[in-house]
């Protein structure tokens, strides 16, 4: 089973299988919100689950820092609904939000 490890001074979750990256959930924090933008797994691992595997540790790890889930990546905007148990939360993305993943975006653009 592939484990979830905390990379937070690359603001990411990533997937390992033993060593391996196979995926990564990408975020940014903003005034107590985490900001999940990009969810990847690799297609050499795709139609495992995995995805959803990632995307649990991510939403369980920043609900237990006390943190507000924000979904804007596709994925976790569909994955989220299909588990009410983190519906209390869950923010809705407002304009502040997609800003700071823009600013990020751009301050991390090429490396």
């Amino acid at each position: 089973m592939a484990d979830v490890e905390h990379r937070p001074l690359e603001n990411r979750y990533v997937l390992l299988d033993e060593d391996a990256e196979i995926g990564e959930e990408q975020y940014v924090d903003h005034e107590g919100d985490r900001v999940l933008f990009h969810t990847a797994v690799s297609p050499d691992y795709a139609g495992q689950g995995l995805a959803s595997v990632l995307v649990r540790g991510a939403v369980d790890d920043a609900i237990a820092s006390g943190l507000g889930i924000v979904p804007v990546c596709p994925y976790v905007k569909a994955w989220l609904p299909k588990h009410p148990e983190y519906a209390e939360h869950v923010v809705e993305p407002a304009p502040a939000h997609l800003r700071a993943v823009a600013q990020h975006t751009r301050q991390n653009a090429g490396g």
